[in-house]
């Protein structure tokens, strides 16, 4: 199966909860910072994923985003930012 570039998002209101969730997205993850990961992923290993993190998910108060993006779309920045792309990521670069 292909990977896919995805943008992975959590708002998580626990503390615990949260630490398990960022631990798990930092084997997976190519970057990421906070409760915002980047992520190469077949659809297989996304949903595995997925079902990873819904472990620890409180389903009242906390909330989960995958996002997959498009290859073939231009990045749009704002402000002085700049497109930078390398072969296996996206992300830019605010300089």
């Amino acid at each position: 199966m292909q990977e896919q570039p995805m943008i992975i998002c959590y708002d998580i209101t626990g503390d615990k909860a949260r630490k398990k969730v960022f631990k798990i997205m930092k084997s997976w993850r190519i970057d990421g910072q906070k409760s915002v990961h980047e992520c190469r992923l077949s659809t297989h290993d996304a949903q595995e994923l997925f079902i990873q993190l819904n472990e620890h998910l409180d389903q009242k108060t906390d909330r989960l985003l995958f996002a997959k993006l498009e290859q073939n779309r231009s990045i749009l920045t704002r402000g002085i930012g700049k497109n930078v792309i390398h072969r296996k990521s996206w992300y830019v670069s605010m300089s």
